[in-house]
């Protein structure tokens, strides 16, 4: 019999976020971005339930290569470009779009001698200082790629880095924004903007033809705590599982786990839960970090190990060996423990949770 540790990928929740960018942005393409083998959730796991965007979004050739073998023919955008002359030449075989970010990327595409028809995504660096071209240097380098005969389109292409809350006292767009704006006045060509944030925060305000929905599709508030998946009528797509496998009985002054960093001040009942960091679980996830016990809400205890980490059975009389334990997610019942809620009480974000599940976890697609 299996560890009894299990991540639920939940298909319908992933449609209806997907139909959450389509409501917010209906005169937008949107594209399913789907890198990190789609936030830890499986392309493969993902795919039925995102084939009705207009297109793809990630990182690596060989996880484009993936969505080509299900059966995927429309738009597949590489987001960091091509890596080598040699990816060309499959950009071209699988059809799929680029980002160009650097100079070195505009000279593998002017040098590429054969038939080719590139689609290209040209970043510009408004603020964000990752990947672009500065504004200064942009329309010489939309002048040298509109001039190569192999290049089919250009898309106008930027990324926020406040759009989940102010910068500087100011909105978190402006800055970037004012300064895309100014270089593309009379510049033919779609743009590419809006990431989750900026489509639920600023689609009334940003022209994006193209947007990147990323974190909302998977049930993760972008600008959370301001706003919760219930403010934004998201839907958790991933549920952390486990059991418990054994219980504790603590008195005062007892300890549990390594380090004893918690020591009990009264009796308390403590389960042992088949999770640990080994799983994707946050070592430093302290004492305090939600959690479900059979639907009910507590809190974990003590130092999360390898293995195992303890919760606090003190909400949960009835909970006996085989009870069922929500990391994050949905339970078996409905009640939801949103990614977010755990994240902020580990010092990180529902992304790294997510996309650290490990590969001894037992993975299943459900409604």
């Amino acid at each position: 019999m299996p560890r009894p540790i299990t991540a639920v990928i939940h298909t319908q929740a992933l449609r209806q976020n997907l139909e959450v960018v389509r409501k917010s942005v209906p005169t937008s393409q949107v594209f399913a971005v789907v890198k990190a083998n789609a936030y830890g959730h499986g392309i493969e796991r993902v795919y039925e339930s995102f084939k009705s965007a207009d297109g793809f979004a990630l990182l690596d050739i060989e996880e484009a290569k993936r969505l080509r073998a299900l059966g995927w023919t429309g738009p597949i955008l590489l987001l960091e470009g091509i890596f080598s002359p040699q990816d060309l030449f499959d950009c071209v075989q699988y059809q799929l779009s680029f980002t160009v970010h650097n100079e070195q990327q505009v000279e593998w595409v002017q040098q590429h001698i054969y038939p080719a028809q590139f689609d290209i995504f040209l970043k510009m660096n408004s603020g964000m200082n990752r990947l672009g071209f500065k504004p200064q240097q942009y329309f010489k380098t939309w002048q040298h790629l509109k001039r190569l005969n192999s290049v089919a389109k250009i898309t106008h292409m930027m990324h926020f880095s406040d759009a989940d809350g102010d910068r500087l006292g100011q909105t978190g767009i402006d800055y970037q924004l004012a300064e895309f704006e100014v270089m593309l006045q009379g510049l033919a060509g779609e743009r590419s903007v809006c990431n989750s944030a900026a489509i639920l925060r600023y689609k009334a305000h940003v022209q994006s033809d193209v947007v990147r929905a990323g974190i909302m599709l998977y049930g993760s508030s972008p600008d959370y705590p301001k706003h919760s998946i219930q403010d934004w009528g998201l839907a958790p797509t991933m549920s952390l599982r486990s059991e418990i496998i054994a219980i504790q009985q603590l008195n005062p002054n007892e300890s549990v786990g390594y380090g004893s960093n918690f020591i009990a001040e009264q009796p308390i009942k403590v389960g042992i839960v088949a999770c640990g960091y080994a799983d994707g679980y946050q070592r430093i996830s302290p004492t305090g970090t939600p959690i479900l016990v059979n639907g009910i809400r507590t809190r974990t205890i003590g130092r999360v190990s390898m293995d195992m980490l303890a919760v606090d059975l003190t909400p949960v009389p009835n909970a006996e060996l085989g009870s069922e334990v929500v990391l994050w997610g949905k339970s078996s019942t409905g009640i939801v423990l949103a990614i977010d809620d755990v994240a902020a009480a580990s010092g990180t974000v529902g992304y790294e949770l997510m996309c650290g599940v490990t590969a001894r976890v037992n993975f299943k697609s459900q409604e």
